[in-house]
């Protein structure tokens, strides 16, 4: 049952993406050109919303929609590490002109050569995890 809900939460947030034109790449190479405002409002409505829904299910101790208390485990800060994987994503969402959600809703719209993309971070993911010890994370 839990599959079929997240399949459907999956396939609105693609459409979602898709309508809202987020899977654009022509909107994403505008975002990167400083051109439009649009893929900015985008983020920037997710991370208020983000913040917002993190703070409520902390204060109010939200459990999920099957009742199961949802923890949030403090992360290692080091400056070092969010620059450069917020470097190495940056450049692979440029490249790509598309991040991770939007890749799905593309392939699911019919534009097949973002296979080769979702292929090469299916790879980069498998390798990561491959690497994992072996990389510094500090």
């Amino acid at each position: 049952m839990r599959t079929l809900s997240y399949l459907s939460i999956g396939i609105f947030f693609g459409i979602t993406l898709f309508k809202s034109e987020a899977a654009s790449w022509f909107r994403v190479y505008e975002m990167f050109r400083f051109e439009s405002f649009h893929m900015y409002g985008i983020i920037g409505t997710a991370f208020c919303l983000g913040i917002f829904t993190t703070q409520a299910i902390k204060r109010f101790k939200i459990n999920s929609f099957y009742g199961e208390k949802i923890e949030f485990k403090p992360k290692e800060k080091s400056v070092k590490r969010y620059l450069y994987g917020g470097i190495l994503f940056g450049l692979g969402w440029a490249l790509a002109g598309a991040c991770p959600g939007p890749m799905f809703a593309l392939l699911g719209a019919g534009f097949y050569s973002i296979a080769i993309v979702i292929a090469a971070a299916l790879l980069g993911t498998f390798l990561y995890g491959v690497l994992k010890e072996k990389l510094p994370h500090s």
